[in-house]
C-alpha cells in the first residue's frame, strides 16, 4: 500500500462514528485532527525508515584567509645589551683647609664652574706671613756664620803645615764650618715650610669642574686636616657611567665569540645612553674598563663607560640605561616580535607560509631582542615568509592568501601593505589612527 492511499484511508476512518469514542466526538475538530495526524506521521516514519538527505551542489572552494607576511633575509646584526647604570664624576675633589685660621673671603660662585688653580677661600695670612719673615731672617743669620767658619778652616790648614797650631784646632774649625752649613740648610727648610703654609692660606681649586655650595661662611674658624669639607668639586665633562652586567651574559657572549657566531666590533666598544625620560643621549661614549672580578652576592660585575658632556646635561648620580654594543652577529634573522608566540611548552613559535601558500608552525630559537624584533638563530631560511598579521585566522595546514607588509622598526607596527606584491599590482598604504593615509617610503 502506498503512503498517500494509506493516509487517505486513515483520515476517512477517523471521520466515521465509532462506538466507544464519545469523548472524541465531543472534542473540537482541531484537537481530533492533531491527534490523528500525530499518529499518522509517527507511523509513516516508522514504515519509511531513515530519511536520506539529498546531496547538494559541491562548493567551488572556500575563500582563502588573507594574512600579512614579511620576507626574512639574513643580515649582520649589532648585538646590544641594555643595562642599568648611574653616572659618576670623572674626577672628584673634596676641598679642606691645610692650615688653621679664620676664613676672610669666599671667592667663588656656588654651583658654578671653576678651573684648576682658581682661588676659592682666603684664610687670614697674618700669622703665617710673620712666620715666613722669621724664617727669612733665620736663614740670613745662618748664612752669615758660614764665611767666617770657612776662613778659619783655611787659615788653620796653612798653619798646620808649619806646625804653628795643633791638629785638634783644625778639627774644631772644620766642625764649626759644618755646623754653620747645616744651620743654613735647616733655615732654608724652615723658610720653605713657612712659604708653603703662607700659600695654604689661599685655598685654591685642585681640579677644574662644577663646584658645590660652601659649607662655611667668611668668619668661620677652620683647622688643618678637619673632617668637614669646605666644598666639593666634580669634573663632569667627560662623565663616567658605571654599568652593571650579569656574569652569565658575559659567559654567553664569550662562548658565542669562540664559536664564531659573534664578531667583535673593535677595540673601542661604543655605548649609547637612554635617559630617565626615555630620550637617547646625543653623545656616544666608549667603554673604559671592566672589573676583573664578579660580585659573589649579586653575580654581576661592573663596566665603566665615558661620555662627553659639553652641555652639562648629565649630572652625577643620574639613573640611566646604557646600550652597549657587544659585537656583530653574522647571518642573523630578525623576526618582528608581533609574529612570535609561545606554545604549551613555553617554546617560541611563529607561523610561516611555504611556497604552496600553506601555513606552517615552527619552533624558533630566540637569542635576544633587537628593537621590536627577535634575533633568531635557528628555524628560519632565506626568503621565508612569516605571518605578522591575521595569524588568529590562519591555522597550520590551511591555504592562505598572502599580502606583503612593511613593519616600522621603531614601533613594531605595520606602516605599509603591498596588496598585489605577487601579481605586480600597486602598493597601498595603511591608514593612520586619524584616518589619513600614511605616506609610502620615497613618496613625494
Amino acid at each position: 500500500m502506498f503512503v498517500p492511499e494509506f493516509l487517505e484511508s486513515v483520515v476517512k476512518t477517523s471521520r466515521c462514528d465509532r462506538p466507544g469514542h464519545d469523548a472524541d466526538r465531543g472534542a473540537p475538530p482541531l484537537r481530533r485532527g492533531r491527534v490523528v495526524l500525530g499518529g499518522v506521521f509517527g507511523l509513516v516514519l516508522a514504515l519509511s525508515g531513515p530519511v536520506q538527505a539529498q546531496p547538494g551542489p559541491v562548493p567551488q572552494g572556500a575563500p582563502r584567509v588573507e594574512v600579512g607576511v614579511v620576507r626574512l633575509h639574513p643580515q649582520s646584526v649589532a648585538i646590544t645589551a641594555e643595562l642599568p647604570g648611574r653616572t659618576t664624576a670623572s674626577l672628584t675633589a673634596e676641598v679642606r683647609p691645610q692650615v688653621s685660621g679664620i676664613v676672610r673671603e669666599r671667592l667663588f660662585k656656588e654651583g658654578g664652574e671653576v678651573a684648576a688653580g682658581d682661588l676659592l677661600y682666603q684664610i687670614d695670612p697674618a700669622s703665617y706671613k710673620a712666620a715666613f719673615d722669621s724664617a727669612v731672617a733665620t736663614l740670613q743669620k745662618a748664612r752669615a756664620a758660614v764665611p767666617s767658619a770657612e776662613t778659619k778652616v783655611e787659615r788653620y790648614q796653612t798653619l798646620i803645615r808649619q806646625n804653628a797650631v795643633a791638629k785638634q784646632d783644625l778639627d774644631d774649625a772644620a766642625a764649626t764650618l759644618a755646623q754653620a752649613q747645616a744651620a743654613v740648610a735647616v733655615a732654608e727648610a724652615d723658610l720653605a715650610t713657612a712659604r708653603i703654609n703662607l700659600d695654604y692660606t689661599s685655598v685654591r681649586a685642585p681640579i677644574g669642574g662644577r663646584i658645590d655650595k660652601s659649607s662655611l661662611t667668611p668668619g668661620a674658624l677652620v683647622t688643618a686636616g678637619q673632617t668637614t669639607v669646605l666644598t666639593t668639586i666634580r669634573t663632569i665633562d667627560p662623565i663616567n657611567v658605571d654599568i652593571i652586567q650579569s656574569s652569565r651574559r658575559l659567559l654567553d657572549l664569550t662562548t658565542a665569540i669562540a664559536a664564531g657566531k659573534v664578531r667583535i666590533a673593535g677595540d673601542n666598544v661604543r655605548v649609547k645612553l637612554k635617559l630617565e625620560n626615555g630620550a637617547i643621549y646625543a653623545q656616544t661614549g666608549t667603554l673604559a674598563f671592566a672589573e676583573a672580578n664578579v660580585n659573589q652576592t649579586t653575580g654581576t660585575y661592573t663596566l665603566r663607560a665615558q661620555f662627553p658632556n659639553p652641555e652639562r646635561l648629565l649630572l652625577p648620580g643620574t639613573y640611566v640605561r646604557a646600550i652597549v654594543e657587544e659585537g656583530i652577529a653574522e647571518n642573523s634573522f630578525l623576526v618582528p616580535q608581533r609574529a612570535v608566540g609561545h606554545n604549551s611548552k613555553g617554546q617560541a613559535t611563529a607561523l610561516f607560509v611555504d611556497k604552496d601558500d600553506k601555513v606552517q608552525e615552527r619552533v624558533l630559537q630566540v637569542a635576544d631582542a633587537i628593537g621590536n624584533s627577535w634575533r633568531v638563530q635557528e628555524g628560519i631560511a632565506d626568503d621565508d615568509r612569516v605571518i605578522v598579521e591575521g595569524s588568529q585566522r590562519a591555522r597550520p595546514g590551511s591555504v592562505v592568501r598572502t599580502v606583503e607588509v612593511v613593519i616600522d622598526d621603531r614601533t613594531g607596527e605595520v606602516v605599509q601593505r603591498k596588496e598585489g606584491a605577487s601579481t605586480g599590482q600597486s602598493t597601498t598604504d595603511v591608514a593612520t589612527s586619524d584616518g589619513r593615509p600614511r605616506p609610502t617610503a620615497g613618496a613625494n
